[in-house]
């Protein structure tokens, strides 16, 4: 019996610094544990003053088994770090000053300019006939009559003319130029019949030849128009004949000027109308230059009026053919 108590005491008096050491890890914990509690309160009350969002978090080294047990110094700055690091860019908007270089991302979009549907109308190489009918009834001096030192009038016999137009119109450039001068020139080769149905002589033959620039604006239908055309022509000239202020021969010369609007349906129909002034005239040719009793004045004719026209594309094709 005391043989058997002695080996008890032995046993336990050997598991007593076993059981003093267990006894000690939790208290360490508790601790520890404790400590990083109060720093983390210490946390929690300062962010009203730096106005932070507190976001919980799980940290999972700090209940890792894995690695030994950490400082309370530790794992107090390792949940400051954790709280630093959940601001969000609109958490810094509420500090003052904090988020002031902050700007939102704002996507812009260049705007650009609608395509201008008139360069499938006017581009260079453009092929068009035309045909043009007038009337002619208001006679007028000759506007150049002060330059050449005629007298400036009208003469009694009044003359109405009605020339119809055949031409075909070669635009020569694409549309250029600024403001209101922006536009293109055409070319224009025609040949014309005139009836006369007031007046001694009836009919008037001619080939002319003349420019006109057209006065194009951006997505414009409308576009106003001048032009000029000079020619050459056979009149059934009645001077010969003693008419008075009648034409002095057939052979004659003639300048048609005219301004208006043109009016395109699409790339390939257009109309157009405007004002026209017509003067044939010989340049004098019939007169006896000075020599008595030879050769027949010739008086010449200046009328204007309204005229009107049709254009029509030759050839279709788009402008990127014809460049």
């Amino acid at each position: 019996m005391p043989l058997a108590y002695a080996s008890k005491r032995s046993i336990v008096l050997s598991l007593a610094p076993l059981l003093w050491a267990l006894s000690a890890f939790p208290q360490a914990d508790v601790a520890s544990v404790s400590r990083s509690n109060q720093l983390g309160e210490d946390a929690i009350r300062r962010m009203p003053e730096k106005q932070i969002f507190a976001v919980a978090t799980f940290n999972i080294s700090e209940y890792s088994a894995d690695g030994p047990a950490t400082s309370a110094e530790g794992v107090g700055e390792r949940q400051m770090f954790d709280l630093d690091a959940q601001e969000s860019p609109a958490m810094l908007e509420n500090k003052p000053g904090g988020g002031a270089n902050i700007q939102p991302l704002v996507e812009t979009s260049r705007v650009s300019k609608p395509a201008d549907f008139n360069q499938d109308i006017y581009y260079r190489n453009k092929l068009e006939f035309s045909l043009e009918g007038g009337w002619l009834p208001i006679n007028i001096p000759f506007p150049l009559d002060v330059f050449v030192g005629d007298v400036y009038n009208t003469y009694p016999l009044k003359y109405t003319l009605v020339p119809i137009i055949a031409s075909l119109r070669w635009q020569i450039d694409s549309v250029g130029s600024p403001w209101i001068l922006r536009g293109n020139w055409d070319l224009t080769f025609s040949g014309s019949v005139t009836a006369i149905p007031r007046g001694p002589e009836t009919r008037y033959f001619s080939y002319d030849m003349g420019i006109r620039r057209n006065f194009v604006q951006r997505n414009c239908r409308v576009a106003p128009y001048f032009d000029i055309r000079l020619g050459v022509g056979s009149i059934d000239a009645k001077g010969p004949q003693r008419v008075l202020y009648a034409q002095g021969q057939d052979l004659t010369f003639t300048v048609n000027m005219g301004s208006g609007v043109r009016y395109n349906f699409n790339p390939r129909y257009a109309i157009s109308a405007g004002l026209n002034f017509m003067h044939i005239s010989n340049l004098d040719l019939s007169e006896g230059n000075g020599k008595p009793n030879w050769g027949v004045r010739n008086y010449g004719i200046n009328v204007y009026g309204p005229m009107v026209g049709i254009d029509i594309q030759l050839r279709r094709h788009q402008r990127n053919s014809a460049q």
